[in-house]
Order: C-alpha cells, then structure tokens, then sequence
C-alpha cells in the first residue's frame, strides 16, 4: 500500500514509491529520480502512475484505501506503519530515512 510511504516534508505531501529514491519539488510539482511525479492543487495531489490522494485537516486518503493520521510529529498508516518527523529528518517504522533540504528529499 503506497499510501504507508507518504512522506511530509515542509508543506510537500508526496508518495515514496521505493526507497532511496531522491525528489525535487517546485511549486506543486515534485519529481522522483525514478521517473516519477506528482501534481498538487490545494488539499489533491495526483500521481504520474494514476494514483491520487485527499488531504484533509491530518487525515490522508488514497485512491488504493489506505489512509494516513498525523498528529504533530508523529503519522500513522491504515497498514499499520509510521513515521516520526524531527526537523528535516524522518524516520518510519520500517526503517527507513528521509532527510529534506530546501525543496530536496534524499531516502535511504
């Protein structure tokens, strides 16, 4: 379920299809290194492979059904992951690392 690599950084709400993957965001516009993009009006954003998501106050929908709940610093999937923000670094449940720089995204 693609919707429990949701990622927030700053004000960019975008979809981490695969780890170590790099994106750059400008504008509504963000860009994977994998080929990958994401368009963002207001409270939707929609995906280059068809998937798109609903925003709404801290509650995060998908078009695949999963859901995401943030409260603070802390976001919990449908899929029962989660993911802890401090700073510019973010951290989920499955081990995995993102670090945002300016519009820049690194995953590990």
């Amino acid at each position: 379920m693609k919707i429990g690599k949701i990622v927030l950084a700053s004000s960019m709400v975008f979809t981490g299809a695969a780890l170590a993957v790099d994106y750059s965001t400008y504008g509504n516009q963000t860009y994977g290194s994998d080929g990958s993009s994401y368009s963002t009006y207001g409270n939707q954003t929609y995906g280059s492979d068809g998937s798109s998501y609903s925003t709404y106050g801290n509650q995060t929908y998908g078009s695949d059904g999963g859901s995401l709940s943030t409260y603070g610093n802390q976001s919990y999937g449908s899929d029962g992951s989660s993911y802890s923000t401090y700073g510019n670094q973010t951290y989920g449940s499955d081990g995995s690392t993102y670090s945002t720089y300016g519009n820049q995204t690194y995953g590990n």
